[in-house]
């Protein structure tokens, strides 16, 4: 059984670059254009994935660096979530604060 493992790393290998490269856009493709490194994955089936993983792909840095912000930092400020929240809350209370202040408007001696 253990000799089998290399030729199936080989395949992982193979199928992990292939799926890669399929999911990468073209704008971040580099060096060649995506069929040719499809075809060199798929051809040369130990250099062609390490070429690829190695430099066929505009990489992320190492650290990662300061993530890009959002639109919305943080919940309560996107009025559409708060919008959702109103929304939420008159659905719960079936409309009970609208009915009490339609009262009030109705006869402002009664509070």
């Amino acid at each position: 059984m253990l000799r089998y493992l290399p030729f199936l790393l080989i395949i992982a290998l193979t199928i992990y670059a292939f799926i890669d490269c399929l999911n990468t856009p073209e704008e971040e493709v580099k060096h060649l254009p995506k069929v040719a490194w499809v075809m060199i994955i798929l051809l040369f089936s130990i250099v062609g994935p390490a070429v690829w993983l190695a430099a066929g792909r505009k990489r992320a840095p190492a650290g990662g660096g300061r993530p890009r912000r959002t639109q919305w930092v943080a919940p309560d400020d996107n009025p559409d979530f708060l919008r959702s929240l109103g929304e939420e809350q008159e659905r719960r209370n079936g409309g009970r604060d609208r009915d009490k202040d339609r009262d009030k408007d109705a006869d402002p001696g009664k509070e």
